[in-house]
């Protein structure tokens, strides 16, 4: 099922340009359908089951596992190929901008890598703008997307709480997998939060915390698809529910956390009508006289060959900005300005998460007697933004919040565990140096913020007019500028953490008052979204509140290129979900004989 198309097909009834979030649920959603689905990814084949280094530990890696240019998460982070530098496929910035960008060159994209917070956008999230009057509005609700977030969290596999707060909605009864017990670290946290009015509750991750219930959800989730309920059960049966051990960051041989490559493609493939090509570097979307697309051109970055294939419907997930890049790049005489670009927006409002932190010792936490906190190797609490209230009467001077992700204790020692250590001992060494090691190892803590970025006209990504990558293939260039409500969030964010470590009893690290010297920079957290808004008005938007081209109507889009904002929340479950959307509404047209 892997490799070039069977000679057989030479056309197919949907294309997915993309194998991640996106376009694995597209994929397994036409798929389960009845549809002949080609997946084309520009990546190489992975096979998490066989190379995830579950149980590898640092001493076994070279350089005990550190980082370096092509593998800055560590030597066993499940990004094999790819990072914020891909060889032979640059891009640019224009002066004066900062932009990082990160691919992930291999199937199944950034799931295989990302840390499986799975947080639900809130009412407030689709209607930014009816709240403060900043950025857009999305042309849909939360009660629009309620229910796939549902089925989404059903068919991957998430845990959590059923807290309900301002903004931060639950699920629904049953939905959610019981979430694991909160370290020590964390119920220091929230004890020294209560005082502070900040909420402490139980994260949502993509980890199975127990085994999904294959006799039933099947069943729930296609209740009219036996073929759907028959190969989907077949992959819930194939997890096992988390050994609470290795990170997640390095995939999962035993399917426990969410990817693409072990929850969505293994039940599209096992239906007979999803065939996958890897290493296929789309060029561009190919259209006919009338405007309709006909295909995808792409190149076999093995042979080094241009291929097309073609398709009946054609549906864009390969990332927001490689998205945006295709649509650029596919310019014909109908469309001589890229494709669906009639609006002048393919690449505009692009947003990042906005990260900034700190950390700290904790006395509290020294020389603690050896116990376990690997757990599921991920946060088990978090901070949800709890300051609406204080945002909606003015009395703050950064309009959008942020959720906070924070842990610490005994990990696992990796490279440089000691680094700074020094601080704390009077520089000792020898005997007494090991001794210090062993009172200060677990006793530090961290806190990140992941705050909400309002789209502006300033930061975007455009073809690069003298650049092209090694296939030949122009490159994009970013722009990139943070407001001031970005900035005075950073700075608010480390405010704030350096309080709670204080009511922790600790010490934190350098407090910067300057937001702009501590804010993570654009690309940095790798939640890059927009380019391709969804909106009411096609001329104000380049798709449909359906992520369907206003211009080209079978041509589809479900990533992050739709999102209209860049909510606190982790935006993977939100694309899950908006996917799933997205092919029901395109089924139903199908139907109908509308595409």
């Amino acid at each position: 099922m892997f490799g070039q198309p069977p000679r057989s097909q030479t056309s197919y009834d949907a294309i997915v340009v993309g194998s991640g979030a996106g376009g694995g649920m597209a994929a397994y959603q036409l798929a389960v359908a009845g549809l002949k689905v080609l997946v084309l990814e520009a990546g190489r084949m992975y096979d998490p089951v066989r190379e995830t280094p579950m149980f590898q530990l640092p001493k076994d890696a070279p350089l005990r596992g550190s980082g370096n240019r092509y593998k800055p998460f560590g030597f066993y982070d499940a990004t094999v190929d790819g990072g914020w530098e891909v060889p032979g496929e640059p891009y640019t910035t224009a002066p004066g901008s900062e932009f990082r960008w990160w691919r992930a060159r291999m199937l199944g994209g950034r799931t295989n890598h990302w840390g499986r917070i799975s947080l639900r956008m809130g009412p407030y999230d689709f209607k930014p703008k009816t709240r403060d009057g900043l950025g857009a509005d999305w042309p849909l609700t939360y009660d629009d997307l309620a229910p796939y977030y549902d089925k989404t969290e059903m068919l991957i596999g998430v845990y959590g709480g059923d807290d309900d707060l301002e903004n931060t909605p639950r699920s629904s009864p049953g939905v959610l997998l019981p979430p694991p017990a909160p370290r020590v670290s964390e119920l220091l946290a929230r004890k020294a939060c209560g005082p502070l009015g900040i909420p402490v509750i139980p994260a949502h991750r993509a980890v199975l915390s127990v085994p999904q219930d294959a006799a039933k959800l099947p069943a729930k989730l296609h209740p009219d698809n036996p073929l759907a309920r028959r190969v989907l059960a077949q992959s819930m049966r194939s997890r096992q529910a988390c050994f609470w051990a290795t990170e997640c960051g390095r995939g999962c041989s035993i399917k426990a956390n969410f990817q693409s490559t072990t929850v969505l493609l293994p039940p599209a493939m096992a239906t007979g009508n999803c065939h996958v090509v890897a290493d296929a570097m789309v060029r561009e979307v190919t259209v006919d006289k009338q405007g309709r697309a006909t295909g995808v051109s792409y190149i076999d970055k093995v042979t080094r060959t241009d291929h097309h294939a073609s398709a009946r419907v054609i549906i864009l997930a390969a990332s927001a900005c490689e998205t945006a890049r295709i649509l650029l790049n596919s310019k014909s005489g109908v469309f001589p300005n890229g494709l669906s670009n009639g609006s002048g927006l393919v690449g505009k409002y692009l947003m990042d998460t906005v990260g900034a932190g700190i950390g700290g010792q904790i006395p509290a936490m020294e020389a603690l007697p050896p116990h376990n906190t690997e757990g599921a190797a991920g946060i088990h609490m978090y901070m949800p933004w709890w300051l609406y209230q204080e945002q909606a009467a003015g009395k703050m001077d950064f309009a959008r919040g942020y959720h906070v992700e924070f842990g610490g204790g005994r990990d696992m020692p990796g490279p440089g565990i000691f680094g700074g250590l020094e601080r704390y001992t009077d520089g000792a060494y020898g005997k007494r140096f090991k001794e210090a090691a062993r009172r200060y190892y677990g006793s530090f803590v961290y806190f990140d913020g992941r705050g909400e970025m309002i789209p502006n006209e300033d930061s975007y990504c455009e073809l690069d007019p003298d650049v092209n990558d090694q296939w030949g293939i122009p490159v994009l260039r970013f722009h990139w500028k943070f407001s001031d409500h970005e900035t005075r969030q950073a700075a608010h964010m480390v405010k704030t953490f350096a309080g709670i470590i204080e009511a922790m009893g600790g010490k934190p690290g350098r407090v910067e008052t300057d937001g702009a010297k501590v804010i993570a920079k654009g690309g940095q957290i790798i939640h890059e979204v927009g380019t391709c808004r969804m909106g009411d008005d096609a001329k104000t938007s380049v798709l449909n509140p359906w992520c369907q081209s206003w211009e080209v109507r079978n041509l589809f889009v479900t990533d992050g290129a739709p999102f209209v904002s860049n909510a606190d929340k982790n935006p993977t479950l939100s694309i899950l979900a908006l996917a799933w959307r997205t092919t029901d509404y395109l089924l139903a047209e199908m139907k109908k004989g509308n595409v």
